[in-house]
């Protein structure tokens, strides 16, 4: 009998131990996740939006309170939300378009932009920030087709996925090879948060970059 209530306890204690060392792990990831989020705006991004508000506020430009406005609205997104599991899409596909629309304004007439969005239920929820490194790679590697940079994204969902797709403009000259840091990064927090739950697919072609991405989604 004394053999059995030792054993016991001891099979406990490791159980303990084991459920411990799980929940590091865990804590561990999700720091890892954590710092790779708030360091996904590149900083060549903060000082051309920086650069762009010297020079609306230099005209005294009435779009000066408006472009502050959005970025403020972004940096709050970044510094805040990425500490929350999930958010919903609705939220993230906004902060997209912040971003955007703060590109638009560097960019004027240079850019033709395109954001198709259809939603199978408007209480989807994704993970913050998974999106937002294929529009800045869009914009980081994209390049100038017939005068414009041409971007089209696509964000569908059904009941159970949500389908992803960033198009930009590039050149026969451009390659790939500038992506495969972003890209390995982007892959490696896809592995952590859906294992092999997922699809991410890269193509390209003489005039366009394409990236599509399709993960699980949940409802409120």
């Amino acid at each position: 009998m004394l053999n059995i209530l030792v054993n016991d306890y001891n099979s406990e204690l490791k159980n303990k131990e084991l459920k411990n060392r799980f929940i590091n792990i865990q804590l561990k990831l999700k720091e890892q996740e954590l710092k790779y989020l708030k360091s996904q705006i590149h900083p060549h991004f903060l000082f051309n939006t920086l650069n762009t508000i010297y020079g609306f506020a230099l005209k005294q430009s009435q779009e000066t309170p408006e472009i502050i406005l959005k970025l403020s609205g972004l940096l709050d997104y970044i510094l805040y939300h990425v500490n929350k599991p999930h958010v919903l899409l609705s939220d993230e596909i906004n902060h997209i378009k912040n971003y955007c629309d703060l590109e638009k304004i560097r960019f004027r007439n240079k850019l033709d932009i395109q954001i198709s969005e259809t939603y199978f239920n408007s209480q989807t929820y994704i993970p913050p920030m998974l999106l937002l490194p294929f529009i800045e790679n869009a914009f980081k590697h994209g390049k100038s087709l017939n005068g414009k940079l041409i971007i089209s994204i696509s964000i569908k969902t059904d009941k159970e996925q949500l389908y992803f797709s960033c198009k930009n403009s590039i050149n026969k000259n451009t390659t790939t090879s500038k992506e495969g840091i972003g890209l390995e990064n982007l892959k490696n927090r896809l592995n952590m948060l859906y294992g092999i739950d997922y699809t991410l697919k890269t193509n390209s072609n003489t005039d366009f970059y394409i990236a599509t991405l399709k993960i699980p989604i949940t409802h409120d």
